[in-house]
């Protein structure tokens, strides 16, 4: 997406850049996955989020919510068939 961003042990360091940019990225867990859609909304571009079970296992609607703040979000369902 363009961040600037390193890791150093148990600390990230963070620079902010100009912009991020959409591509596809993993939910690993419930509030990396929160942080991913956030960051893909101000992303120019799509953001695809993968794995997102975490995500609706600990947000109730969370497609909702911030589809009725103005977000334009969707939940796309597809099986592994639809991957092939």
């Amino acid at each position: 997406m363009g961040a600037d961003i390193a890791a150093h042990g148990n600390t990230a360091i963070i620079k902010g850049v100009d912009k991020l940019y959409g591509s596809p990225v993993r939910a690993h867990d419930l509030r990396a996955g929160a942080a991913m859609i956030i960051a893909g909304l101000i992303a120019e571009g799509r953001t695809e989020v993968y794995d997102i079970h975490h995500i609706l296992r600990g947000y109730e609607d969370i497609v909702s919510k911030f589809t009725n703040l103005g977000a334009k979000l969707e939940y796309v369902s597809y099986s592994t068939e639809d991957k092939k």
